[in-house]
């Protein structure tokens, strides 16, 4: 089923929504990181956005 856009609030922002194509392109694009880099973290830490931020941040320097 596709995310309802009309619906948004606190608790869909705090995780990442691995299945949707421009959430897991905004993650990367925001820490810097090519696509698959983060899918691999998301597949390795969950969808945890505060750990995943983390662990790019680590990843990163």
């Amino acid at each position: 089923m596709a995310d309802d856009k009309t619906k948004v609030g606190g608790a869909d922002r705090r995780t990442v929504a691995a299945e949707e194509p421009y959430e897991v392109e905004y993650f990367a694009r925001k820490h810097g990181l090519h696509a698959e880099q983060a899918r691999d973290l998301i597949a390795r830490i969950g969808n945890d956005r505060a750990a995943l931020d983390a662990a790019a941040e680590q990843l990163k320097g």
